[in-house]
């Protein structure tokens, strides 16, 4: 059986890059030069310039897993505390998107979702879990006691050998450095891919206490 795969807001797919097994994958990005490059690293998938957030509305059913990344500044705990309000670090509204996303697969999607975003400056709305300092929303078991957490990559190195990928033939044409930064470790997406599928699961029902 084929397993069919939603990935939004796919950026250069560092969370998919480890995925493996009978899978098919649709990637959502809107930025067509970023979609570019995903389908340059995995020629396989389906890749769609698009707004993921329209699209999911539209498509949720037809998929058996839903990963989500939505964009993170207006959430961002590191940039609130980096001076926001000063030079073109302005204040943003929170992008509600994120719980939007959430809320709809939580009440009306039958197959196992996440989403992925940095920890907030703000309590969160819907209590999630934390990984690898992030936060992951999901409808199964997400086991922060795995975290290994690697603090806040700054160097140009550091950020290329952590997320794997040589974006070297495109630097002319894109912020490395931003892409990179924005870019889930690949380790992340293969444990999160597991705790969804391979490993042995605690369902909400067994849980002890409401996560969402």
């Amino acid at each position: 059986m084929v397993l069919k795969i939603l990935n939004l807001y796919a950026g250069i797919g560092g969370n998919r890059k480890l995925w493996s097994g009978d899978i098919e994958v649709t990637a959502v990005e809107i930025d067509p030069i970023i979609a570019k490059i995903y389908q340059d690293f995995f020629p396989g998938d389906k890749v769609i310039v698009a707004d993921a957030h329209a699209y999911l509305l539209e498509h949720f059913a037809e998929f058996d897993f839903i990963w989500s990344s939505p964009p993170c500044p207006s959430h961002s705990r590191i940039r609130n505390e980096a001076g926001v309000g000063c030079g073109q670090n302005k204040v943003l509204y929170p992008e509600m998107s994120l719980y939007q996303e959430i809320i709809l697969l939580k009440h009306f999607f039958k197959g196992l979702w996440v989403f992925e975003n940095v920890i907030a400056y703000y309590k969160p709305l819907i209590h999630p879990y934390k990984y690898r300092e992030h936060y992951f929303w999901a409808n199964f078991v997400i086991d922060g006691k795995r975290n290994q957490d690697r603090g806040h990559m700054k160097g140009m190195k550091e950020l290329r050998d952590s997320k794997d990928f040589d974006l070297s033939k495109y630097r002319k044409i894109i912020d490395e450095r931003k892409l990179l930064r924005n870019c889930t470790e690949s380790r992340t997406g293969l444990a999160i891919f597991n705790m969804a599928f391979n490993d042995k699961q605690i369902t909400f029902n067994d849980f002890n206490k409401e996560v969402l």
